[in-house]
């Protein structure tokens, strides 16, 4: 949500910059603009509401020479999506412009104090509050920039990522964050910012990850320089190696990233499995679980909390655990978590699960779980996000990075690691037999190859969307593990066809949702061969009986779905556990085929961003 970039070193900035942009599109936004400094000391602003092609026009029609900028992609918080409300945002001494991720909260207060001293406000942003009550300090108090900076912080409320340079100054950058991410790229005689490494990729293998309340100034030709925020003190720099290449962040041949990330769910659930499964297939090894036996041993209870998709994984990730480990486990909306005032304890373990690991709520809930005392894992994607350092222990799911916003191959990924992490904590308190562990753990590392089996009906579940782009409201249903994937399915059409989308338990349908049944609201069920399969097979019946279309994702080989069902996609048999996973597939093929059929951009779909690191 939101993308910044910036730069320092001797090469143009302006295409390393718009470059960057474009790497952070899958973020979700609505405008976008470049500051930059140029050779004679004067500050260019170039603005555009709309995508990142429309600054290009508005930019080439002026200056764009410079060796120092900073750019933004904006997401609207306060303020439509307009050119004025656009970051860069400039302070009325024309000195100082800013970049901004995040919300200020008490951003009404600041400005009625400026107001008072004289300021005057051209958007309607908290940005511009930001910048402007950083230029007042730095007038008012005859102070250094970075000290204005860094006092402005102190009395803002909120989250934020920022990005500043003076006009006057074109040797320096100021970056800060609380709450939102940021990294910085070393490279050669010059230095990268952005709010994930995309933009610096191909640039610099170097990286520092930015921690909370954490300011750093960056000079040319001289060492970073990090301090605390809170008490102005120097702080560790850690610098890692980039893990990113060019190739994880192209198309590779496919039309979308999306289409390419459901087809790479093979690959990257090799990735997620590969050294945790053991002793030919007999046990399940996550260092996560492994050096904090105790803590799983003597747990009494675990809460689940994420967002969207990863809510969905936490779904199957707790019946998956209270089958395996006999613990109580609760899933929570993080969202709601974090204002829940939960009672939780040393024996309690909460989960986090986020693709990005810079979801704003999970991170709050989070927070809000380690005060209470409760022990805190996380389950992730990118490494070195908020999360993992900000978690006791945890597991990566090794998917590598997911650029298209509607999730696939992070969910799967998640399923896989929960299942992991449910086995190993089964087998750690005896609670999972060794057959069943056997069973699972052999179908865990056959599953990139039948997914690959199962990614072969893409041509049939192609043609079936054509039949369905017509449709304005779907029906999704499951039951047991299943029930999860009916609202990922759902969610998937949501996101990315502007089709209405609900999912429900099966046998819940007929408390509410059976009265919007006809012919013109289709059913998407899914149906494989587990222990519910016949308590489905009546829930068919009843949709097909009020003259409803159905869709019947079956387990290949059972026909028995056949002559009640108007079209069956068969998916490989896999154990009842694992097919949450399988099953996903031909339901992103289907979100996927009817949204291209509808012309919609799928890779960046209306109102979404990929992180949502605004509460």
């Amino acid at each position: 949500m939101c993308g910044i970039v910036g730069y320092l070193g001797s090469q143009g900035a302006y295409s390393i910059l718009i470059q960057g942009l474009k790497r952070l599109e899958y973020r979700g936004y609505d405008s976008a603009g470049v500051a930059l400094i140029d050779g004679t000391g004067s500050l260019n602003i170039h603005k555009a509401k709309g995508k990142v092609a429309n600054l290009e026009q508005t930019a080439a029609a002026g200056n764009t020479d410079g060796l120092i900028g900073i750019a933004h992609t904006r997401w609207a918080t306060h303020g439509e999506p307009n050119d004025i409300n656009a970051h860069p945002h400039v302070s009325q001494s024309g000195n100082i412009a800013l970049v901004h991720n995040g919300t200020i909260e008490n951003y009404a207060v600041l400005k009625q104090l400026l107001c008072e001293q004289g300021y005057t406000f051209k958007s309607e942003t908290d940005t511009e509050v930001l910048v402007q009550f950083i230029d007042y300090i730095h007038a008012s108090s005859d102070c250094t920039l970075v000290d204005a900076v860094r006092e402005t912080l102190l009395q803002v409320e909120g989250a934020y990522a920022i990005a500043v340079i003076e006009k006057n100054n074109p040797d320096r950058l100021i970056v800060a964050r609380k709450s939102s991410p940021l990294v910085i790229g070393v490279g050669d005689g010059e230095t990268f910012i952005a709010s994930d490494a995309t933009p610096i990729v191909g640039y610099a293998d170097k990286v520092i990850y930015l921690k909370d309340n954490e300011l750093a100034v960056i000079e040319r030709d001289k060492a970073i320089s990090i301090v605390s925020i809170d008490s102005n003190t120097p702080t560790k720099i850690d610098v890692q190696k980039l893990k990113l290449s060019l190739a994880q962040l192209e198309k590779g041949g496919y039309d979308t990233f999306m289409l390419k990330e459901i087809f790479e769910q093979p690959k990257t659930l090799r990735d997620c499995l590969r050294g945790r499964i053991t002793d030919n297939g007999s046990r399940v090894v996550l260092s996560g679980v492994e050096l904090n036996k105790e803590t799983f041993l003597n747990a009494e209870r675990i809460t689940l909390v994420a967002c969207g998709t990863s809510w969905h994984a936490a779904l199957i990730g707790k019946r998956l655990i209270q089958d395996f480990c006999r613990i109580p486990v609760e899933v929570e909306y993080a969202s709601e978590f974090r204002y829940s005032n939960p009672v939780l304890g040393p024996k309690d373990i909460v989960i986090s699960i986020s693709q990005s690991g810079e979801t704003a709520d999970t991170l709050a809930a989070i927070q809000i779980a380690r005060e209470k005392g409760a022990f805190v894992y996380g389950v992730c994607n990118v490494v070195g996000a908020s999360i993992p350092r900000n978690t006791d222990s945890g597991t990566y799911i090794h998917v590598g990075p997911e650029i298209g916003v509607a999730s696939t191959k992070a969910f799967t990924g998640q399923v896989t690691v929960l299942t992991l992490l449910a086995l190993a904590i089964g087998q750690l308190r005896g609670t999972a037999d060794s057959d069943t562990v056997k069973s699972v753990c052999k179908s865990l590392m056959q599953l990139p190859e039948i997914l690959e089996e199962t990614l072969k009906c893409d041509p049939e579940v192609q043609k079936l969307s054509r039949i369905f782009t017509y449709a304005h409201n779907f029906l999704y249903l499951g039951r047991g593990y299943n029930y999860p994937t009916a609202l990922e399915g759902a969610l998937k059409l949501k996101e990315i066809s502007y089709i209405h989308a609900e999912g429900y338990p099966a046998a819940e349908m007929k408390h509410g949702p059976i009265a919007l049944i006809d012919h013109e609201m289709p059913s998407v069920i899914i149906a494989p061969s587990d222990s519910l399969y016949d308590k489905i097979i009546s829930n068919v019946q009843q949709v097909k009986s009020r003259g409803g279309a159905v869709v019947a994702i079956v387990s290949r080989g059972n026909t028995a779905m056949n002559d009640i069902a108007d079209f069956c996609i068969e998916i490989p048999e896999v154990p009842e556990c694992l097919t949450p996973i399988v099953a996903s597939i031909p339901l992103q093929l289907l979100a996927y085929y009817i949204a291209v059929g509808k012309g919609k951009n799928v890779d960046q779909p209306r109102n979404l961003a990929k992180s949502v690191t605004v509460e």
